[in-house]
């Protein structure tokens, strides 16, 4: 069965992450910073009058970080409070069939998690991320 994907680029890596997550994609202002909070936290962002916690998508999966300069962010809501994923580039929002996971595929980290089939775009691979999943994860990354 096909379904739609918003398709991105996370510390360096193409994504496909189903569109049902996605609330909106937007363009992130100030960051404040919550001390003591896990190191994937970014901090807290005003958006449209309501406030999101910044999530630094690449620190989350275990990765390098994606924020840097980078803005744009996918709001996803969690539990009932609202997340922004940083990530690097939005690419497109194209009909894919989800593909398992091969068998012999290992998953490290936040991927393990977060992984829940591939895609494949023009021959090349993409794994499927459940940006929801990454949220309990992210009190275990240091």
């Amino acid at each position: 069965m096909t379904e739609l994907f918003l398709l991105a680029r996370v510390a360096g890596r193409g994504v496909a992450i189903e569109t049902g997550q996605v609330g909106s994609v937007v363009d992130i202002g100030d960051v404040v910073a919550v001390p003591g909070a896990p190191i994937a936290i970014r901090g807290l962002a005003a958006l449209r009058s309501r406030v999101v916690t910044v999530i630094d998508t690449g620190l989350a999966l275990g990765l390098k970080s994606t924020a840097g300069m980078v803005r744009r962010a996918v709001i996803t809501k969690v539990d009932g409070h609202d997340y922004a994923f940083i990530v690097e580039a939005l690419e497109d929002v194209a009909p894919f069939d989800r593909l398992p996971l091969s068998s012999g595929l290992a998953l490290d980290r936040g991927w393990a998690v977060a992984g829940t089939g591939m895609v494949e775009r023009d021959g090349e691979p993409l794994l499927i991320l459940d940006i929801a999943a990454l949220v309990p994860v992210m009190a275990n990354v240091a």
